[in-house]
């Protein structure tokens, strides 16, 4: 056990549990309370005992004579690693000429503000919880800032710490559902300025030209097209639902850019605070590869209640191009780099290796471990489809023989009762594009059942695919790549995923966009698209105990 104080603090001892104030010459923190004599008392009672007996600490703007007076309260230096949930309770009186902050500060003497107070004041104890956090030593510092001699006062008692997360009670409840969005339907809680078209909830037949969307492949996405605007410096937000203060957030996103001479600025990211209108860049793209989707990830934290915005910048007439967004997330925590984090039961990136997937043979004709592009010109993916700079598994067409064979073995799975759920995204692009094959190999059982099949090119995207099987014993999944006519035959998957129980999609409804330019005294001014109803619905073959998606104009 280390000597000394805790955070923990109700003022009623004389030490005041290690706090210290820092002394000002016009402002400074003071103990009040105790007796009907003490000129310091201005509050009728305390937080701790609900009595003139009981102490507090209190700051006022009596002898303000400069704008920005600041006083503050500081704790004593954390001696180990802390991490959950401190409380406080206040007052505060008059508030729009003073701001009320918490901040942390390290050995280094660096601040962060954590917490300030966004409601107005008023004559009673307000509780105030804020997520804390040091790993290493800290000290908390309660700070108020006077704008004038008006500013009220603004009194502090009963500080705490507990080792568990703030139930959030002075804040919005946070719901990582409604901050997040992959727009197949809508917008979801994401919206746009009234003024000027911003970004198009689009749906594009992929070609080289235009990229499908993330999610599926055949989905919808956000849209900037900024390439025919006659207004330089175009603008075009979306701004995100209200988040709580004092939360850290990961803020995850896809994007493609395509056109631009200068790729800087294109896309960014911003952080508003709602109460001080106030924006804060947390992110921009610098250079990325053109027309391929690219996963973006930033951790921020706000004491205030904030929006994600997502700007799109056209800087001149002659250096505008299009700007794609999709399936943002928005949940609680820092985020981590994908390659440092293991891959959870029953789900394969490729990013760190392989996973648990084994082939009966390795050579030139088998299945490679690959990113970025491919080797043959037109054919095979730009990038992988879970960050766009990962890997990914494909065969390489210009190393094998028309109809030469590649298989890929899962490793063994647990039979259950009921349906088990195969999700995979596939990239079929090329002229001479052969055969792509997902079997289900039971134990003891001498043949494979074919689940799902694909032949011929299929998309210049990234294509989802969803199997429903069933299968009581253990077995394992095995996919077959068959080489084309031509070497313009490569074919990849990635981002395999194994769940238990149906797939999510019996019946969908989603839209086919087709397109027709635009012509106007010779030049092309815009791509209208014109919205199709397709209808998805889950076909299961009884004798053979699986299911594949099939799909109707």
């Amino acid at each position: 056990m280390t000597t000394g104080y805790c955070i923990d603090c109700d003022f009623e001892e004389n030490h005041l549990c290690g706090f210290v104030n820092r002394w000002n010459p016009n402002v400074n923190w003071f103990v009040g309370g105790g007796t009907a004599k003490n000129t310091h008392s201005i509050l009728p009672w305390d937080h701790t005992f609900r009595s003139e007996q009981g102490h507090y600490m209190y700051v006022d703007s009596v002898y303000v004579k400069h704008f920005q007076e600041v006083a503050q309260l500081i704790s004593p230096m954390t001696t180990a690693p802390m991490s959950g949930c401190l409380s406080f309770y206040y007052q505060l009186q008059q508030g729009n000429d003073n701001v009320f902050s918490l901040y942390t500060r390290d050995m280094a003497g660096l601040y962060e503000e954590i917490w300030k107070v966004d409601s107005p004041g008023n004559a009673v104890w307000n509780l105030a919880e804020v997520e804390f956090s040091a790993p290493y030593p800290m000290e908390v510092i309660f700070e108020v800032a006077f704008n004038g001699p008006k500013g009220g006062y603004v009194a502090l008692d009963d500080i705490s710490f507990s080792p568990v997360h703030c139930q959030n009670q002075t804040g919005l409840p946070f719901s990582a559902v409604g901050t997040s969005c992959d727009f197949e339907k809508d917008l979801c809680n994401f919206y746009q300025d009234k003024e000027g078209p911003g970004w198009t909830r689009v749906r594009v037949k992929a070609n080289m030209y235009r990229t499908g969307d993330h999610t599926t492949g055949t989905g919808h996405y956000l849209l900037a097209n900024t390439k025919f605007t006659s207004q330089p410096g175009y603008i075009g937000r979306l701004y995100g639902p209200s988040l709580p203060g004092n939360m850290q957030y990961c803020v995850r996103f896809h994007y493609a850019i395509i056109g631009f001479l200068k790729m800087s600025d294109t896309l960014a990211v911003y952080i508003f605070e709602e109460n001080h209108v106030v924006q804060e860049k947390i992110w921009s793209v610098l250079e990325s590869p053109r027309g391929v989707w690219m996963q973006a990830e930033v951790s921020f934290k706000k004491p205030m209640p904030t929006k994600v915005v997502f700007m799109s910048l056209c800087k001149s007439f002659w250096d505008c191009g299009l700007v794609a967004l999709d399936d943002i997330t928005i949940q609680l925590g820092n985020c981590r780099s994908p390659e440092r984090l293991p891959p959870p039961p029953g789900e394969c990136t490729f990013d760190q290796d392989e996973c648990a997937f084994t082939q009966e043979k390795r050579n030139r004709s088998s299945w490679h471990r690959g990113r970025g592009e491919t080797p043959t010109s037109y054919t095979g993916p730009k990038g992988d489809h879970t960050t766009g700079v990962g890997y990914y598994m494909y065969i390489e067409a210009s190393h094998m023989v028309y109809g030469q064979k590649a298989h890929l073995l899962s490793q063994p799975l647990r039979g259950v009762p009921g349906k088990h759920c195969l999700i995979f995204f596939y990239h079929m692009y090329g002229a001479g594009t052969g055969l792509l094959s997902v079997y289900l190999k039971r134990e003891e059982d001498s043949k494979e059942s074919l689940l799902w099949r694909r032949k011929g090119e299929q998309s210049i995207s990234w294509l989802r695919a969803l199997v429903e099987y069933s299968s009581r014993r253990q077995h394992q999944i095995i996919f077959e790549a068959i080489r084309g006519v031509s070497i313009r035959s490569d074919i990849a998957i990635d981002d395999v995923k194994f769940q238990a129980g149906p797939c999510e999609a019996h019946l969908t409804t989603v839209t086919r966009s087709t397109s027709y330019w635009v012509y106007r005294n010779h030049f092309i001014l815009m791509l209208v698209p014109v919205e199709i109803q397709m209808y998805c619905v889950t076909v299961t073959l009884q004798d053979k105990g699986h299911s594949q998606n099939e799909c109707a104009y």
